[in-house]
């Protein structure tokens, strides 16, 4: 008895003109890996390996043929072990975290019957998670637009990314919101995507803070020494996201925590080391009192129900940033479901075979 695996490829089509920091997005590319015993091919654990071109270390030209390397190895893997105690990281370039994330779920699905259940917690039970509504990049009006649906749709958290508008228009959305929806008490979210430069960075803070920010994501861009000081003596709670790819070591990982010190980390299985990373990162990150939360990464409903599963392991209160399952068109049909500002697992539903 033995492991065997594949993968297929599968581009998924955005249903929306979707504009975000690195450009307009069409589509996306995404790589299935499926792992099964050769003894029994009816049960096969599926994860979803997808980076973001642009940002994420492993968004490579060589990336299909690395993972056709990991694929290789895995009939080495003992099956009895599991992905934690066994080699499977050993397989994984540490470079490549968008495989170790499929990998890892592919591995778990596996040993949970294949039926696409990570963990066995009480997300799949029903229970379900808050999250933010994420308000995409567009003009003024598409993005008024879309912050008032959310909130017309129970979002009590709102997550806008910014540095696509000029400043002032930016703000005046801000105050909008502030001034049609005062009896919600809406949190803000903001996701500069490093869009704000060293020299600039506090004055535009400042100005933010007069609308009751409650934290915004990487203003400035990863590895500027104004960071340190920027996440002491910022009148908004800086959330850091970039700053933390590439750190893939526990000692790079607490050196920058303890350097920066920020108020939140905002963790993205697919590009900070798959689910061990993160788990590390939030190890590590609660040791030093810094609080955290969860984001996808627009994978597909395979990748996102991996990461709400992983993320029902902990005790949330925060609002976590799961709320991209309805951004393609050809979406994998899954019991993933929005309502209320919260994502569930609806058990009536059933997943879409996957080929």
């Amino acid at each position: 008895m033995g492991l065997q695996a594949s993968f297929f490829k599968k581009i998924f089509k955005f249903g929306f003109d979707a504009h975000t920091s690195r450009g307009r997005m069409k589509n996306k590319t995404s790589w299935f890996v499926k792992i099964w015993l050769d003894n029994n091919s009816d049960v096969v654990g599926v994860g979803e390996c997808a980076p973001l071109p642009g940002l994420s270390i492993d968004a490579v030209p060589d990336f299909e043929n690395e993972l056709v390397k990991v694929i290789a190895k895995v009939p080495d893997l003992n099956p009895l072990e599991s992905y934690e105690e066994g080699r499977l990281r050993e397989i994984i370039p540490s470079q490549f975290p968008a495989i170790t994330f499929g990998m890892e779920t592919a591995m778990l699905d596996l040993i949970n019957g294949g039926k696409r259940i990570i963990y066995k917690n009480d997300f799949i039970k029903g229970v379900p998670i808050p999250i933010n509504g994420l308000v995409w990049m567009g003009d003024l009006d598409f993005m008024r637009k879309q912050v008032d649906e959310k909130i017309e749709l129970g979002f009590q958290c709102i997550k806008l990314k910014i540095g696509g508008l000029d400043f002032d228009s930016e703000c005046e959305l801000l105050r909008s919101i502030r001034n049609q929806h005062k009896e919600k008490n809406i949190q803000i979210r903001l996701d500069a995507n490093g869009a704000f430069s060293a020299d600039e960075v506090m004055s535009r803070l400042n100005v933010l803070s007069e609308f009751d920010i409650h934290s915004i994501e990487q203003p400035i861009p990863p590895g500027l020494a104004a960071m340190e000081s920027l996440c002491q003596n910022s009148p908004i709670p800086i959330a850091l996201d970039e700053e933390l790819i590439g750190k893939l070591t526990r000692e790079s990982k607490m050196d920058l925590l303890h350097r920066l010190k920020p108020a939140f980390i905002v963790l993205k299985p697919m590009l900070h080391g798959g689910l061990s990373g993160c788990r590390e990162w939030i190890t590590l990150a609660e040791q030093l009192k810094i609080n955290w939360w969860i984001t996808s990464s627009l994978e597909s409903s395979i990748g996102l129900n991996a990461i709400c599963q992983f993320t029902a392991n902990y005790s949330v209160s925060l609002p976590q940033g799961l709320g991209t399952g309805t951004i393609y068109e050809n979406n994998i049909k899954s019991p993933l479901t929005v309502s209320g500002g919260r994502i569930s697992y609806d058990l009536r539903r059933n997943w879409d075979i996957l080929n």
